[in-house]
């Protein structure tokens, strides 16, 4: 059991029997009065969000998860399927998946996410490199600055085709490197 100041933003913890992921913590109070801390949290099995406030002294339960490594397979409506290194296949809801679903890619790597033995969410390398499938021309002149212009990337998923901010020189077939935790352009991949 830990006290609420000592839980951090990404802990998950329970709340009611119930596991939550804290997403954003603000602490307000003072020393003398004592300190209070609003979480906005969200639920791990249902994905619905919660905020609460709890005194700094309230103690939580921090669970630790499960992480396997597995591989995108393929989309069983309305369910994503993985497998790890034993064929043994996984299905995850599209709402848990969260930003994961712009980067999934046939035979993708990744680890998947369990708590009580089912698979709840996955989680995806820091940086993967992906083809640009489709990005409009540079604009002669418009090289001042930092100009950015969007670029659609390749993923298993039409309907999610996914856009990055990219630089003026990168075009259409490049391969990029791009930061999944920011969603942003790292560098461009050369062969």
């Amino acid at each position: 059991m830990k006290p609420a100041k000592e839980i951090r933003v990404g802990n998950i913890i329970m709340v009611d029997s119930k596991p939550f992921i804290v997403l954003r913590s603000d602490v307000n109070g003072s020393s003398r009065t004592g300190f209070t801390y609003k979480w906005k949290m969200k639920n791990l099995l249902t994905n619905s969000p919660l905020e609460n406030v709890f005194r700094g002294d309230d103690k939580f339960d921090v669970v630790v998860l499960d992480k396997k490594p597995v591989t995108y397979s393929y989309f069983a409506d309305p369910l994503y399927v993985f497998m790890d290194a034993d064929y043994e296949q996984y299905e995850i809801e599209e709402e848990n998946l969260g930003d994961a679903l712009n980067y999934l890619k046939d035979g993708m790597e990744c680890e998947a996410v369990f708590y009580d033995g089912k698979a709840i969410s996955v989680e995806l390398p820091t940086t993967i490199q992906r083809q640009i499938v489709y990005s409009e021309p540079a604009v002669k002149g418009n090289t001042s600055g930092n100009v950015l212009k969007e670029a659609r990337i390749e993923n298993a998923i039409e309907s999610k085709q996914f856009t990055v901010q990219v630089p003026l020189f990168v075009s259409q077939d490049d391969v990029i490197e791009i930061d999944t935790r920011t969603n942003e352009y790292k560098k461009i991949v050369r062969n």
